[in-house]
């Protein structure tokens, strides 16, 4: 199928590391029960890991367009695994330093956007990235099937079962590890960063208000590709809804518990999988990009909004999560295809961890927004959700002047 048969040792990278995130996420609840208002606490762990982001995503970017995209996935793997084996005591202070220690080392993302671009002709470069979205969908399906399993099989005690899906974390966090060694370098163009210059990048990474400034001077030479990053910023904005389900789902009115959480994953994964498929495989090549973000997010808000009326029902949510599937759940592939046709083999892991960092950024005030407004009433973060998804289609709206 693949012409670079790389490209199948970077998709099972990827599979497992989103098996393993996902597989412990509806655990998460879990750690902070026994808290004062365990849903803030869930938003502080998430903002920990997203925020450590703003400066280890185009610290990572950089090294890996200077040693390569492999010694970049080597690190990137072995962080993972050290921050799930903080999982196995179930306490809230190992939790918080899971989601900092993880997000240190979380710059895999941009490194293996990069090293598909790396290696995929112009005329596949959307279909490739959009396969890798499937993939990321293909993981959460797998991630809380393997846990449900493993919670079935061995019929794991309810005060048990957290301490048993991370340590199905960490052993499938060690296989990442090997497989990340059993990969063939991407970037050939390399230029190591040393000495004073990597400690000059260092500082430029740890200084996030010079973000937007990197993404201005990338933009003179690849017009347009700020307005991309600035389109990624409004969807990662609305997706905060994905950190924030776990909490609205076990704490409100739905009362799902961490076997319910997981076949509802597995569902919604498992239908995402089969939609980014067929769209990447057979649609999204003949379709004008730009074009197309615009009508999914325009159908995809009011789908946002609704996730806080569905009250007890699962029928609704079952409803809405299709409708979910077939509109926003499409738009990321979309835009990382944008985005890696304005980067060159010299500058695209930087690109790709700006753009990273960026997310990260907006990750951090939704989180902060949603985590504020649930105080308020656990159903109002969607109506935030869903106007931010609102800011992404204005900023793809037709114009005389793409």
């Amino acid at each position: 199928m693949f012409q670079d048969r790389r490209l199948y040792l970077i998709y099972a990278i990827i599979l497992l590391d989103v098996i393993v995130g996902s597989a412990v996420g509806p655990i998460m609840p879990e750690f902070v029960r026994g808290l004062p208002q365990p849903q803030v606490w869930l938003s502080v762990g998430t903002a920990l890991f997203l925020g450590v982001q703003l400066f280890s995503a185009p610290l990572l970017g950089r090294l890996s367009d200077g040693y390569g995209r492999r010694p970049i996935l080597i690190i990137s793997a072995v962080g993972t695994l050290a921050a799930n084996c903080l999982l196995l005591p179930v306490r809230a202070g190992y939790y918080l330093t899971n989601r900092l220690s993880d997000g240190l080392t979380n710059g895999m993302y941009a490194t293996v956007r990069s090293a598909i671009t790396d290696i995929s002709p112009k005329e596949r470069l959307f279909q490739n990235l959009g396969i890798e979205g499937a993939i990321v969908s293909l993981g959460f399906v797998l991630g809380p099937m393997a846990a449900g399993l493993v919670l079935t099989l061995f019929a794991v005690p309810l005060p048990e079962q957290a301490h048993a899906v991370a340590s199905l974390a960490v052993g499938l966090s060690g296989l990442n590890v090997l497989l990340s060694l059993g990969f063939s370098e991407t970037q050939l163009q390399r230029s190591a960063v040393r000495g004073a210059e990597l400690w000059t990048e260092v500082g430029r990474a740890t200084n996030v208000l010079t973000l937007w400034a990197r993404l201005r001077a990338h933009d003179l030479a690849a017009p347009g590709l700020r307005r991309v990053v600035l389109t990624q910023v409004a969807l990662t904005l609305s997706t905060g809804y994905y950190f924030y389900f776990v909490a609205y789902a076990s704490l409100g009115e739905l009362q799902l518990t961490a076997r319910g959480l997981s076949y509802y994953f597995i569902f919604f994964g498992g239908l995402s999988i089969v939609i980014n498929y067929l769209f990447y495989t057979y649609l999204a090549g003949r379709l004008p990009p730009r074009r197309t973000i615009f009508w999914l997010a325009l159908l995809g808000a009011p789908t946002l909004a609704g996730y806080g009326l569905v009250g007890h029902s699962i029928t609704a949510l079952t409803i809405l999560t299709i409708v979910d599937c077939l509109t926003l759940s499409l738009i990321q592939g979309l835009l990382e295809g944008l985005l890696a046709q304005r980067t060159t083999a010299a500058n695209r892991g930087e690109i790709f961890g700006l753009n990273q960092a960026m997310q990260g950024l907006a990750s951090i005030a939704t989180t902060l927004v949603f985590g504020a407004l649930s105080l308020v009433d656990l159903r109002l973060p969607f109506a935030w959700f869903a106007l931010c998804l609102g800011g992404v289609v204005w900023l793809t709206r037709p114009t005389r002047h793409p």
